[in-house]
């Protein structure tokens, strides 16, 4: 890779937000290392690259922690520092927690929470040491409301949100920025990965994951401490998750994240 532009590193890459958020980092002069669990990742890299720009595409699964020290050692081999670090990978399963597979449910936790925290252990020191860099999590507006019918994605999301608002406290005053990227349903493979295709969300409007992208890489270069993507409806609903009480926002998720009743005739 050339030591000219700087450099960003994006898990969760291979297709959606993720891919996005690399293509936003290439827009605005960053090389890229691209991470997925899935060989679609060297497709993503290729659609990526750009003339005169480095893409480095790295397949590893972020649920092991060997996973996440081999990402770390790969995006770093060269000794280059990462500027920038969109921690983007996550995963989510719906349905009744009794009814579903608890395999499922630990994978959630190993992706969304683990890895992310370890992830961040190792590239937020790095920019410690050098006094300069910028974080960008993924999170969701999934973490301003409790999840009946995703109760461990919506709780692993509020994890990473108070995450990344606390690193971004520690941070303050530093040459580092934290920023918290907070999608509503969003046009990628979540719902069908998360089994939640039939259900009122799942069948519902959806916003386009290039623009969710474009405003959290803008939010990140502007050291912003986090924003709602992408369309108007997801920053109002935002909004007034704010004021609602938990009972009711309990409530509403469990009726979105139901499949829709059959039509009478």
């Amino acid at each position: 890779m050339t030591q000219t532009r700087p450099l960003a590193l994006v898990t969760g890459a291979s297709s959606g937000i993720g891919l996005e958020l690399a293509k936003q980092f290439v827009e605005h002069g960053y090389d890229v290392v691209v991470a997925a669990e899935d060989a679609a990742i060297e497709t993503a890299a290729d659609q990526v690259r750009r003339p005169g720009v480095e893409v480095r595409a790295v397949q590893v699964d972020l649920r092991t922690p060997e996973g996440v020290e081999r990402l770390y050692s790969a995006a770093t081999m060269d000794e280059r520092p990462l500027d920038a670090v969109a921690l983007n990978a996550g995963v989510g399963r719906g349905g009744d927690f009794v009814a579903t597979d608890l395999d499922d449910e630990l994978d959630t936790i190993a992706l969304n929470v683990r890895s992310t925290v370890h992830l961040a252990k190792l590239v937020l020191g790095d920019m410690v040491r050098r006094d300069t860099g910028k974080l960008l999590f993924t999170s969701s507006i999934a973490a301003t409301m409790p999840g009946a019918k995703q109760a461990v994605y919506n709780a692993s999301k509020s994890f990473v949100q108070s995450f990344a608002e606390a690193l971004r406290e520690e941070t303050r005053g530093t040459g580092i920025t934290v920023t918290a990227l907070m999608p509503g349903p969003t046009d990628t493979d979540f719902f069908r990965r998360a089994k939640m295709l039939e259900t009122v969300v799942g069948k519902g409007p959806k916003d386009d994951p290039a623009d969710v992208a474009r405003q959290g890489v803008e939010a990140l270069l502007r050291g912003d401490q986090k924003v709602a993507a992408a369309s108007l409806g997801t920053k109002v609903l935002t909004t007034i998750n704010h004021v609602l009480p938990d009972s009711v926002k309990a409530a509403a998720n469990r009726v979105a994240s139901a499949a829709p009743l059959p039509h009478r005739h």
